[in-house]
C-alpha cells in the first residue's frame, strides 16, 4: 500500500472524529439547553404549589390554551369555570378576579413552560436526525426521552383532576409521582447530555467510586420522593421545630393510620419525620464517601467537584430546616427544591465520571 494512500485513510479517520466531536458538542448544547429547561420547570411547578396556583386553570386545551384570556369578556368565562371548582367554593370562595389571575398565570406559565420545552426538544431532534448527526444509539435513546416527556403532561393534568372533584387538594400520590417522573427525565436526559459533551479524556474514576455515587444519587433521589408526600399533604406546615417534633425525638401519632403503611404516604407526622431522617441519612453517608474518596482523587477539578458536592447537601439540609422553622415561605420553599435537584445534577456528575471509556461509543453509534 502506498504511503499517499495511507495518509489520505489516516485523514479521513481524523476528519470523522473531529466532525464526531464537533457534532457531539452541537448535540450536547442543544440538549443541555433542554435540561436547563426541565430544572427551571421543577422549580416553577414547586412555586405553583407554594402560591397555591395549580388549580386555578380548571381545563387543559393542549392547543387552544396557549392563548390566555385577552379581554375581559374572556376572564369573566374563566373566572367562572373556576368558581364551580372545589378550591373556590371550599378555600377561595372570596377571592376577586384580580387575585385570580395572579394564581391563573402561575399555572399558566407552569404549562407553557412545558410546552415549550416539548418544542425546543422535538424541533431541534427532528432537524439533527434529517441531518443525520444523531447517532442511531443516541436517537433511540431520545425518544425515550420524548415518550417520557409526553407522559409527564398527561400525568399533570390527571394530578390536577384530582383536586376538581370534591377535595380541593391534589392527591399527594399523584404530585409525587408527577414530581419523580420530572426528575427520571431530567436525570436521564442529563446523564446523556454528559455523554455527548464530555470525552473519553473525563473517563477513568474508580469503579466503586461510580457505584457509591449511583447509590447516594438514587438515595437523594429517595428523599425527593418523601419530600414530594411532604408538599402533598403539606406537612411542612406542622412540627415547625428542629430537632424534635411536638417536644419528642418520634412525633406522636406517628403510626396512627391502619394499615400501618398507610403511615409512609398520608400520615403528617410520620411523613415529615421519615423525610428529616432520610435528609440527614444521606447526608451523612454522603461525607462518609466524600472523606473515602479524597485521598483517591489526585484530579484538582474532581476534588473541587466532591467539594460542591458535600456543600450543597450541606446548605440543602440547612435550608430544609429553614424552610420548616420559618413556616415554608414560597422563596425558601422553592429553593429547596431546586437544590435538591442540584444535588441529584451533581452526584450524577460524579457517577459518570467513573463510567468506562467505552461510553463513547453512544456518540459513535456503535
Amino acid at each position: 500500500m502506498s504511503l499517499t494512500r495511507v495518509f489520505a485513510i489516516d485523514r479521513r479517520t481524523v476528519d470523522s472524529s473531529k466532525n464526531s466531536r464537533t457534532a457531539g458538542r452541537l448535540v450536547g448544547a442543544w440538549l443541555l439547553s433542554c435540561c436547563l429547561l426541565i430544572f427551571l420547570m421543577v422549580i416553577l411547578g414547586g412555586v405553583t404549589r407554594l402560591t397555591g396556583s395549580g388549580l386555578s386553570m380548571v381545563n387543559w386545551q393542549p392547543l387552544s390554551g396557549v392563548i390566555p384570556p385577552l379581554s375581559v369578556e374572556d376572564w369573566q368565562v374563566e373566572f367562572q369555570n373556576y368558581q364551580h371548582s372545589p378550591e373556590f367554593k371550599k378555600v377561595n370562595f372570596g377571592i376577586s378576579l384580580e387575585s385570580f389571575k395572579v394564581i391563573f398565570y402561575y399555572e399558566y406559565a407552569h404549562r407553557m413552560l412545558g410546552r415549550l420545552i416539548g418544542l425546543v426538544f422535538l424541533v431541534p431532534f427532528v432537524l439533527l436526525w434529517w441531518q443525520r448527526l444523531l447517532a442511531p444509539a443516541l436517537a433511540g435513546r431520545l425518544l425515550i426521552v420524548f415518550v417520557l416527556g409526553g407522559l409527564q403532561g398527561l400525568l399533570g393534568w390527571y394530578m390536577v383532576k384530582s383536586g376538581l372533584v370534591d377535595i380541593p387538594s391534589v392527591s399527594p400520590y399523584r404530585l409525587t409521582m408527577h414530581l419523580a417522573l420530572a426528575v427520571v427525565l431530567y436525570s436521564y436526559l442529563w446523564w446523556l447530555t454528559l455523554s455527548q459533551l464530555l470525552d473519553d479524556a473525563c473517563a477513568g474514576s474508580a469503579t466503586w467510586r461510580r457505584h457509591t455515587a449511583l447509590s447516594l444519587s438514587a438515595l437523594v433521589f429517595l428523599v425527593v420522593l418523601t419530600g414530594g408526600f411532604v408538599a402533598g399533604l403539606k406537612a411542612g406546615h406542622a412540627f415547625n421545630t428542629f430537632p424534635l417534633m411536638a417536644g419528642q425525638w418520634l412525633p406522636p401519632g406517628y403510626w396512627a393510620l391502619d394499615p400501618v403503611w398507610r403511615n409512609l404516604f398520608e400520615n403528617i407526622p410520620a411523613v415529615q419525620f421519615n423525610h428529616r431522617l432520610l435528609a440527614l441519612v444521606t447526608l451523612l453517608l454522603l461525607v462518609g464517601f466524600i472523606v473515602a474518596a479524597w485521598p483517591k482523587t489526585h484530579s484538582a477539578w474532581q476534588r473541587w467537584l466532591l467539594l460542591v458536592f458535600g456543600g450543597v447537601a450541606l446548605a440543602q439540609v440547612l435550608l430544609g430546616v429553614t424552610t420548616l422553622l420559618l413556616h415554608v415561605p414560597v422563596v425558601l420553599g422553592a429553593a429547596h427544591q431546586a437544590g435538591a435537584l442540584l444535588l441529584l445534577t451533581i452526584g450524577l456528575s460524579i457517577a459518570f465520571f467513573g463510567r468506562s471509556s467505552g461510553h463513547q461509543r453512544i456518540r459513535e453509534g456503535q
